[in-house]
């Protein structure tokens, strides 16, 4: 069992930088790949960043290729997305997720757990 709480979203004006955090319970999490997804309002979920057990292996949607990084701290249970450059069409409720079956997922219905979503905001 994992539990995951994010934080770190908030008001950014288009072209700044937020950097979102997600704790894990448990002293299994480096046994977990995860992943970040976000959904828009009106919107399907839709798949953000992920990253591999160890943090060698990172995977990211073309829209925020280049300007979103995925990363983790198995010391600290914890996995962030650095977001820079963002744009108002990234504002959305973003979600961490847990999964132990491959390196890399992409999918929603791939992932076993998830924390509760942290909201981002990004003004023109």
């Amino acid at each position: 069992q994992v539990q995951l709480v994010e934080s770190g979203g908030g008001l950014v004006q288009a072209g700044g930088s937020l950097r979102l955090s997600c704790a894990a319970s448990g002293r299994t999490f480096s046994s977990y790949s995860m992943g970040w997804f976000r959904q828009a309002p009106g919107k399907e979920r839709e798949f953000v960043a992920a990253i591999s057990c160890s943090g060698g292996v990172t995977y990211y949607a073309d829209s925020v290729k280049g300007r979103f990084t995925i990363s983790r701290d198995n010391a600290k249970n914890t996995v962030y997305l650095q977001m820079n450059s963002l744009k108002p069409e990234d504002t959305a409720v973003y979600y961490c997720a847990a999964q132990g079956i491959i390196q890399i997922a992409t999918m929603s219905s791939q992932y076993s757990y998830w924390g509760q979503g942290t909201q981002v905001t990004v003004s023109s």
